[in-house]
């Protein structure tokens, strides 16, 4: 029994010793590789882009340029989103990205008091960076570290001029804005009406409306009654492009009037295909997309601080119904 313990033992100690004998020359032959820097450990950034459309021509792109962005730099990116411009659900997205503590947050601009209170306070308290897209909330009143899309005072005034080399110098105009108007649609106003004071012959008409299509086309029909010899439209709010071609297709042929709008609204590609748009000013979104998480980044790895507070603006240029998709 003696002998048989003491064989075990020995066959044991042998196992042990070979095995200690092969991880020591793993060690000694492997190449060592020094760890990583922590910066390099810590790229993956949590990102998050904030929209109120969804599945429209406009933000699927901005969506589709900052996934790509995002894929190429190696960061993760969550797109949230809702259906019907819905404030309450748009502001909850916004708020669930703050608490969750993300990294830094795109997001597309609502100039309302509830927007502001939440980039002003909550997410400077965790000290998260708020970049507006596509539109903007003045830097002041929201603190977001800057505003990346298209220059809306500009987009104003390339309409006007369209109007201008359409109509001529003379003419009654009417102007359809949001009854609750933003940032942007302000910008886009001050543009056109840089161009047309310029003219004193042409009459603007300002009418506010809610962007609900019955509205929208019960203010139209209003307009139509009051002023006869109108020649002209501009759906500054592209929401109100659709119901207002319905309204004036209704009542009369739409070739002698001049009608214009911009690109972000999903129902705007088939009122040009249609011929019933002239003109709308054309935009970038997915270089507005590829553009912001890329400042994000810069910002994030302190490439680039400050972030210009005026803004980055993208492309912006006239399409013409003739000049197809």
């Amino acid at each position: 029994m003696n002998k048989l313990l003491s064989l075990f033992a020995l066959l044991t100690l042998s196992v042990l010793g070979y095995l200690t004998y092969v991880s020591a020359e793993s060690i000694i032959n492997t190449e060592w590789h020094e760890p990583l820097p922590l910066s390099r450990e810590n790229q993956h950034y949590r990102l998050v882009l904030i929209s109120q459309d969804s599945d429209t021509p406009f933000w699927n792109s901005v969506a589709k340029g900052a996934v790509e962005r995002a894929e190429q730099e190696g960061v993760m990116l969550e797109v949230l989103n809702n259906y019907g411009k819905n404030d309450e659900v748009f502001l909850s997205n916004l708020e669930l990205g703050i608490h969750s503590r993300v990294d830094g947050i795109i997001v597309q601009g609502l100039d309302e008091e509830a927007f502001k209170e939440l980039t002003k306070v909550k997410a400077a308290f965790y000290s998260i960076p708020i970049i507006t897209i596509g539109e903007d909330v003045p830097m002041e009143e929201s603190l977001r570290r800057t505003y990346v899309g298209s220059d809306h005072f500009l987009a104003g005034k390339l309409i006007a001029q369209q109007l201008i080399a359409d109509m001529g110098e003379t003419g009654e105009v009417a102007i359809l804005l949001d009854e609750n108007t933003h940032y942007y649609q302000t910008l886009r106003m001050e543009g056109i009406e840089s161009i047309l004071k310029l003219y004193p012959d042409i009459t603007l008409i300002k009418v506010p409306t809610d962007p609900s299509k019955d509205k929208v086309m019960a203010t139209t029909q209003n307009l139509l009654n009051q002023y006869p010899d109108i020649e002209g439209f501009i759906a500054v709010n592209a929401d109100a492009a659709s119901g207002m071609i319905q309204e004036i297709s209704r009542r009369k042929q739409i070739a002698p009037l001049y009608n214009y709008s911009f690109d972000d609204h999903a129902d705007i590609d088939s009122l040009m295909q249609q011929g019933k748009l002239d003109a709308i000013v054309a935009q970038d979104p997915e270089k507005m997309g590829n553009w912001g998480v890329g400042l994000l980044i810069e910002w994030l790895e302190g490439e680039t601080v400050p972030l210009d507070f005026d803004g980055y603006f993208t492309p912006v240029r006239i399409r013409e119904s003739q000049d197809g998709l």
